[in-house]
């Protein structure tokens, strides 16, 4: 659905405030009818997003499916089993003071939403967080980015196949048409995923019409080397999590913290690893299919400078180092004898660069992370436990992994978000269902009202009659 002018817009916002009641009143039935709909519609038209997130960055069949399709399966299934516990009242205790009410909490929706999702993920990162929304019965406008065109326009279509514009509608516009327009449009909940500079004009913008906010950003993302790790089971893992989708993934490990002694050994592990995964030339990992591109020529450019920039200052390439502008291509690249001081290090890479910084010691790590903004994810490698605990209680994340890469964000069962600088609020399972839905408490009084004993005229003879009489009524129950 292609609106280009704030005219358009405002008539599908209004119209999606009439459709707003009737959603929210759906029960848990009607709701799972629609995420089974859309399930199976995934499914049927997993072949036309396989071609259209190849033609946007290459992106491989089986790392489309595995990183994209399943997981928005999964959260599906997940939202269908448990939707119909989710939307139950919650009774809370009875206080002391009020016997004779009772009180629940129940999950209201929050009504119109809307959610902007980025370009790495393009297909999960907008399913997802509408899923959520659909389980919390809201109405939905929803902008995938303009930066992978093909899958936005099956977005587009798959969505407007299976749900009135009224109920759910895909927008396909610049990225101004967020910030120019729809920002402005008084929202009950904003959700957004992307960097956390364009997240602080969002959080900014929906202040302004008091909206409901999820920022999902993102970060440097530190992988911790104890002194105990098993070195080249973590560089195993490590160039798997950091290498996957070119390393455009929000949780990816940014760089390495590793004891100096350590340095060498894991570099080589690490680039042994890239070789199985993807070639043993260059050449090899360049025509290797499994190995995404970059998403623009702008991002390759950027990468291509950091790569400049760390090489001119000192470091030294591992492997990799080669690029390619015409073809959106960065070759898979470990540096060593990287510094703080060098851009790399500066800010998230989000592409295939992986710097490792010597510390000397495990503290010296963790003051490291202290130091600066706290990640969406931190990764620690080791086997002490103790060492292991060390470095969660001394430092913060939105998520953290022990032992592996990537993999927390797949069980349903616990939040997935960011902290500060890399996000506010969380999602996935029950907690999207929660981010957007409005807990609302709610007191029912019976018959027999004992604040009214409470009601002025005040004074020492009713006073101590009131606590007379509430002491007998406790004592009777």
């Amino acid at each position: 659905m292609r609106l280009t002018d704030s005219r358009q817009i405002n008539t599908l916002f209004e119209d999606q405030g009439c459709k707003r009641w009737p959603i929210a009143a759906t029960p848990a039935k009607v709701r799972i009818a629609k995420l089974k709909k859309l399930r199976k519609a995934l499914v049927e038209r997993k072949e036309e997003f396989f071609d259209a997130i190849w033609k946007d960055f290459h992106k491989s069949r089986f790392e489309a499916w595995t990183t994209e399709l399943l997981p928005a399966i999964e959260e599906i299934d997940y939202a269908t089993r448990h939707l119909k516990k989710w939307m139950k009242d919650k009774p809370a205790k009875r206080t002391l003071i009020l016997p004779t009410t009772r009180s629940y909490s129940r999950f209201e929706p929050k009504g119109r939403v809307l959610i902007m999702a980025p370009w790495n993920y393009p297909l999960l990162l907008l399913v997802s967080p509408i899923v959520s929304a659909i389980a919390a019965g809201n109405v939905i406008i929803a902008k995938p980015s303009n930066k992978t065109p093909n899958v936005s326009a099956f977005l587009a279509s798959l969505f407007e196949s299976l749900f009135e514009r009224d109920e759910i509608a895909i927008i396909e516009a610049p990225g101004s048409i967020a910030g120019d327009i729809l920002l402005h449009l008084p929202f009950d909940h904003v959700f957004f995923t992307g960097s956390p500079e364009v997240g602080a004009h969002v959080g900014e913008m929906s202040q302004k019409i008091h909206a409901g906010l999820t920022l999902e950003l993102g970060g440097k993302s530190p992988a911790i080397i104890l002194d105990d790790a098993d070195v080249k089971d973590a560089a195993q893992k490590i160039a798997w999590g950091k290498f996957i989708n070119a390393g455009q993934t929000c949780i990816a490990p940014d760089y390495v913290l590793c004891a100096s002694n350590k340095v060498d050994a894991l570099a080589d592990e690490i680039v042994n690893s890239i070789k199985a995964m993807y070639g043993e030339t260059e050449e090899d990992r360049k025509k290797n299919e499994d190995f995404a591109r970059i998403i623009d020529k702008r991002a390759t450019e950027k990468l291509q400078d950091l790569i400049y920039d760390a090489v001119e200052k000192g470091a030294a390439v591992a492997i990799g180092g080669k690029c390619s502008l015409g073809e959106c291509y960065v070759s898979p690249t470990v540096l060593k004898d990287v510094t703080p001081q060098m851009k790399v290090m500066s800010g998230e890479i989000f592409g295939p660069i992986l710097p490792i910084l010597a510390v000397n010691s495990p503290n010296e790590a963790i003051h490291y992370v202290q130091d600066n903004p706290k990640p969406l994810a931190l990764y620690v490698f080791g086997k002490s436990s103790k060492a292991i605990r060390s470095v969660i209680t001394q430092t913060t994340a939105g998520s953290t992994c022990v032992n592996n890469c990537i993999i927390q964000i797949e069980n349903l069962s616990v939040p997935f978000g960011g902290v500060g600088n890399s996000g506010i609020g969380n999602y996935h399972g029950f907690y999207g269902f929660k981010t957007f839905s409005h807990e609302r408490n709610v007191m029912k009084q019976s018959r027999f009202d004992v604040v009214k004993f409470f009601h002025a005229p005040y004074g020492k003879s009713k006073a101590q009659s009131t606590v007379q009489k509430i002491l007998c009524f406790i004592k009777k129950m």
